[in-house]
């Protein structure tokens, strides 16, 4: 079974998104950012992801997922209802809309992604709940050189408790961005 990670983009003064609910001061060269060797090792090694209903609405077009996404992977949405128009899919890239909450998706994805790792992608309310429930293996940060001074900001879910971490890996990748990554230790 693989291990499920929780990644994000955060600024330096911990924001994931703008006041505005932008993430493009934290993108500014995704294009780059898909060539880096830490991002090749997360698509290569996922095997499905889990992401919350305002990432998935982020896209303007749903249907652009479909052969444009970078984990062309089995994708559970958590969500209060399943859309009226489901997104168009390209095998494997399928799309299963959640609406029993971050556990369920987790355990739904696992089974999946059978022996690779389950990759939980934006928005801080389900990397929370999903940390808070003791399901996360890995932190995997993108601190990026910018301060955003307002917004969204990764940790202010509340209910988390003191979690020590073992640094695995830091990389420097183009632009200032720094590549963390960190095991989670398991409270007894």
């Amino acid at each position: 079974m693989g291990k499920v990670i929780a990644g994000m983009a955060m600024s330096l003064d911990g924001f994931v998104e703008d006041r505005h609910g932008s993430v493009s001061a934290l993108y500014p060269d995704l294009a780059g950012l898909r060539e880096t060797e830490p991002l090749k090792e997360a698509i290569r090694d996922t095997g499905a992801v889990v992401m919350g209903w305002r990432t998935y609405a982020m896209a303007p077009d749903p249907d652009a997922y479909a052969g444009h996404y970078e984990f062309q992977v089995p994708v559970f949405v958590v969500a209060r209802r399943v859309p009226d128009r489901l997104p168009k899919e390209s095998p494997p890239l399928t799309f299963t809309f959640v609406t029993h909450g971050v556990v369920r998706a987790i355990q739904q994805a696992l089974v999946v992604a059978g022996t690779k790792d389950v990759m939980i992608v934006g928005g801080p309310a389900t990397m929370n709940l999903a940390l808070r429930a003791g399901l996360v293996d890995e932190l995997h940060v993108d601190l990026v050189p910018v301060l955003l001074g307002h917004g969204l900001r990764m940790f202010d879910e509340g209910g988390l408790h003191q979690t020590a971490l073992e640094c695995l890996q830091t990389t420097a990748l183009p632009g200032g961005r720094m590549h963390l990554k960190y095991r989670l230790a398991r409270r007894a």
